[in-house]
């Protein structure tokens, strides 16, 4: 083992140790050839040498630069691999939440500590681990988790460094990384190579093409094949951690099959519990209000991802310091969420009609979801101008679900109907500001009947799949009236709704007018007026909850 780390230390400094040897020579010679010389010869000497000395070093520099430049590969070697087999020191209880990838790659942990006893036996640990998830989830940490805690050294780079203009660079990267990989691995026993953004070389290779543009490419994935087809014998102590957000079709399939990449690792978002653990650790690095719900912030937080999390906690510091707050209140989260997702809020200029006719629009939207839709909640409504929408009903689902059911769907479609039923009833014609509506609830109707057999003609299947010329003519026009009669009764029923609560229609019409914003509690004490309690947003998160919830269709809002 010594004289392992004895021979690396040499590789890596051998450069290092010959200049310095050199320059010791370079200096005691020249003194000992001096030492005989005469007094006024040594002057001479001296005084011409000390002269000429910075022009003829600067050309040394200059020349020597260039050589190593040329033999090192030209000046695509200025692009160095990113290299940190040190200081990596993240464990599994740093990482917040992602309970099951955490399990998996403690499995590959074990696998990596038990390595001579697995070897015993006849077998071989694993050559490669795919994390694959959304962007934000940690696949990277997950990584430097597992080599800080099996003990091993981590090279880490992204795909994009083995991109580049000239010629055959990539595939001598690849070289380069598991020529270092296999001397840590020597040193000692073991060592990971972390490959993030994957898909940049190992997305599907381009066999034919005509103009030569994939064939870079092609040879770098072709050398990262060969050289973990290599790993084995002393070399069977490297393990590959590749990382992408792209879909596995989109990977090439030499690189998926056993023997490389034998292990697929899903770092997904997030569930309930989960997301409320992650506010609470963000939240412990800023002064916050201690009475915050948590679990209301867990809540109106589904979908999002550890990173989206943290973003969320840092907007909402800076919005209290705006604000001049000394601590982040459950507000200033809400603010924060609604900036990132929603856009920033802005006052047009517009007749009291119109404005009137927007907050009729969106007490609509509010009602339906609030007394129809079986798994969504109101967070947030609002007739201030966001992201190109002249209003918004910030709705989002309460409880993890895997799979929507026909109900969901069905409240997803009245949610968007929900504004064009308002200003119906209320003024007999509508605006523009249903574009977007009819858009998301033909969409949902679409993909109830077309896709997932909801309807009621009784026709199982995936038509929207099946090429338009290989679908029969009587097939589509039963489809398309079915999908218009799904909304037309869906239409039917939230009319009746809104009209057998008007009143609340009213008198959220009149505070939206008045305060322009509303936020969940306030929705929910005017509900509570007219014996409409809350009905699903709890006080606290439940322990054990499901994992991790599809995220709702877009919320309908009038377009600008």
């Amino acid at each position: 083992m010594f004289w392992f780390k004895l021979k690396m230390f040499l590789e890596r400094h051998w450069l290092a140790l010959a200049i310095a040897a050199v320059s010791v020579a370079a200096v005691i010679f020249p003194i000992w050839y001096l030492a005989g010389v005469e007094e006024n010869t040594r002057r001479y000497i001296i005084s011409m040498n000390v002269a000429s000395m910075p022009w003829m070093v600067l050309n040394t520099i200059i020349f020597v630069g260039f050589l190593y430049l040329m033999q090192s590969g030209g000046f695509s070697a200025l692009k160095k691999t990113k290299v940190d087999a040190g200081a990596v020191n993240i464990r599994f209880s740093d990482i917040v939440g992602l309970d099951e990838a955490k399990r998996e790659a403690w499995e590959v942990v074990q696998l990596i500590k038990d390595r001579t006893r697995v070897k015993a036996i006849g077998g071989k640990i694993l050559k490669g681990a795919l994390l694959v998830g959304p962007p934000g989830c940690g696949k990277t940490l997950m990584a430097k988790a597992v080599a800080t805690e099996a003990g091993v050294p981590f090279l880490s780079v992204s795909g994009s460094e083995f991109v580049e203009v000239f010629v055959g660079v990539g595939a001598s990267r690849v070289r380069k990384l598991f020529k270092q990989a296999r001397a840590y691995a020597r040193a000692y026993g073991a060592c990971i190579i972390f490959i993030d953004e994957i898909e940049v070389i190992g997305r599907r290779r381009i066999l034919y093409d005509a103009f030569g543009g994939g064939s870079e490419t092609n040879s770098t994935q072709n050398q990262l094949l060969v050289e973990m087809d290599g790993l084995s014998g002393s070399d069977a102590n490297i393990i590959v951690f590749g990382a992408t957000n792209a879909l596995e079709g989109l990977l090439d399939e030499a690189l998926l099959r056993p023997g490389r990449f034998d292990r697929k690792i899903f770092v997904d978002k997030p569930n309930l519990a989960e997301r409320a653990k992650l506010f609470a650790y963000y939240l412990g690095k800023v002064n916050y209000d201690r009475a915050m719900d948590l679990g209301r912030l867990a809540r109106k937080a589904v979908g999002s991802s550890p990173a989206d999390i943290e973003n969320v906690v840092k907007e909402a510091a800076l919005i209290a310091v705006r604000n001049s707050s000394l601590q982040v209140s459950y507000k200033d989260i809400s603010a924060a969420i609604e900036r990132i997702e929603l856009g920033v809020a802005h006052r047009l200029s517009m007749t009291p009609r119109e404005r009137e006719r927007i907050a009729c629009h969106e007490a609509g939207h509010l009602v339906t979801i609030y007394l129809a839709h079986p798994t969504d909640d109101v967070f947030k409504a609002s007739i201030l101008h966001r992201g190109g929408a002249l209003g918004v009903v910030h709705h989002m689902p309460t409880e993890e679900l895997h799979v929507p059911d026909r109900d969901s769907y069905i409240g997803w479609l009245r949610a968007a109907l929900g504004g064009y039923a308002a200003e119906k009833i209320k003024y007999g014609v509508t605006s523009s500001g249903v574009g977007s509506d009819f858009a998301t609830a033909a969409r949902t109707a679409h993909r109830m009947v077309w896709g997932m057999g909801m309807g009621k003609s009784g026709f199982i299947g995936d038509y929207s799949s099946i090429h338009k010329s290989e679908r029969s003519a009587v097939i589509t026009d039963m489809l398309e009236k079915e999908t218009q009669e799904l909304m037309r009764e869906q239409l039917t029923e939230v009319e009746k709704l809104l009209t057998e609560n008007w009143k609340i229609v009213e008198r959220f019409t009149a505070e939206l007018l008045k305060r322009e914003e509303l936020d969940y509690d306030e929705i929910a004490v005017i509900f509570s007026e007219f014996g409409k309690p809350s009905r699903m947003l709890h006080p606290a998160c439940e322990a054990g909850a499901a994992d991790a919830a599809p995220a709702a269709p877009p919320s309908g809002a009038p377009g600008a």
